[in-house]
């Protein structure tokens, strides 16, 4: 084995950034136990490991419980509606997964002694009134605005997952994860990547909700796996952001995903959302500093990448 964990849990493993992270898992020479409910995860996420040696599928929700058997040596709780059309659908599984999810996945973790790495977001600063965001900055959330259901029920787990540590000297890290995008991003997700591309393919305008010039920080999803890895794999116990600091308003993106689409299609303006966050730009000095990490991907290219993507998928 080449990395150093033997096997590992990822829940939401069928999902956008928890299907790469089990390939890169697998990789490394991890065996990997997928759990997800297929909600809004898909086994096609996974068609390049499903039929391989040390690759498991467990179909499963893991707000009933975690029905995992053997040894156990990382488990990395992704599992939850993560874009804004699937957690308003689902606004009480999400609070579900983020509080009785994530104590199943701690407590599996203490039973055997595992390294436990919680998937948080940048939602958890909220509409935030520093910038950018420190860790140590505690956040500006709206607690029963529509958006609440995922910014606290991030937040909650982040509190559980620090009890378990504290109280019951459980290996965890948090990793609060920034905008992530590429390839397997549902054409109708709902996040404003993959609204743009799947609207310029097919020749729709582009819709923009508010003036365009609230900002975003737009990290590719290889970069996101790499970082998430390299915390796993270090004895930090976070938060850490990981994230990319090149800010970009929605209008910047809307130009970069026309001229990458080489589409002529307008954009449209519509009314902004409720509890949407003005700017987001992380400050990684902590993982910079402790894990040797950096985004590598610039926007351009990985745009491109998720344009080629996203063609195969829609014809």
């Amino acid at each position: 084995m080449s990395g150093p964990f033997a096997r590992a849990v990822v829940t939401g493993g069928a999902g956008f950034l928890g299907s790469h992270l089990c390939e890169r898992l697998l990789a490394a020479g991890t065996e990997v136990v997928c759990v997800d409910n297929l909600v809004t995860g898909s086994r096609d996420n996974l068609a390049a490991v499903l039929d391989r040696p040390g690759f498991t599928l467990v179909e499963a929700d893991v707000s009933a419980g975690l029905p995992v058997d053997g040894p156990v040596d990382a488990v990395l709780h992704l599992a939850s509606p993560a874009s804004p059309p699937d957690y308003l659908r689902l606004p009480v599984e999400t609070l579900l997964v983020g509080g009785v999810g994530t104590l199943h996945c701690l407590e599996l973790a203490h039973r055997h002694r595992a390294r436990f790495l919680l998937a948080s977001t940048s939602e958890v600063y909220g509409d935030p009134l520093e910038h950018p965001q420190r860790e140590d900055y505690w956040g500006h959330v709206n607690p029963v605005g529509p958006r609440s259901v995922y910014d606290e029920a991030k937040r909650y787990a982040e509190a559980l997952t620090m009890a378990h540590r504290r109280a019951r000297g459980v290996d965890t890290a948090i990793v609060r994860i920034f905008n992530t995008y590429g390839p397997r991003l549902r054409p109708e997700d709902g996040r404003v990547v993959s609204n743009f591309i799947a609207a310029a393919l097919r020749g729709e305008p582009l819709t923009v909700h508010g003036d365009g010039n609230q900002s975003r920080s737009f990290c590719y999803v290889d970069d996101e796996v790499r970082g998430l890895l390299a915390l796993l794999e270090s004895g930090l116990s976070g938060p850490v952001n990981i994230g990319n600091p090149a800010e970009v308003t929605v209008l910047d993106l809307a130009e970069v995903v026309l001229d990458v689409t080489g589409s002529s299609v307008p954009i449209r303006f519509e009314p902004g959302r409720d509890d949407d966050p003005v700017r987001r730009r992380p400050d990684i000095g902590l993982a910079s500093a402790e894990l040797g990490w950096k985004p590598e991907v610039a926007l351009r290219q990985g745009i491109e990448r998720t344009v080629d993507w996203f063609a195969e998928r829609l014809r």
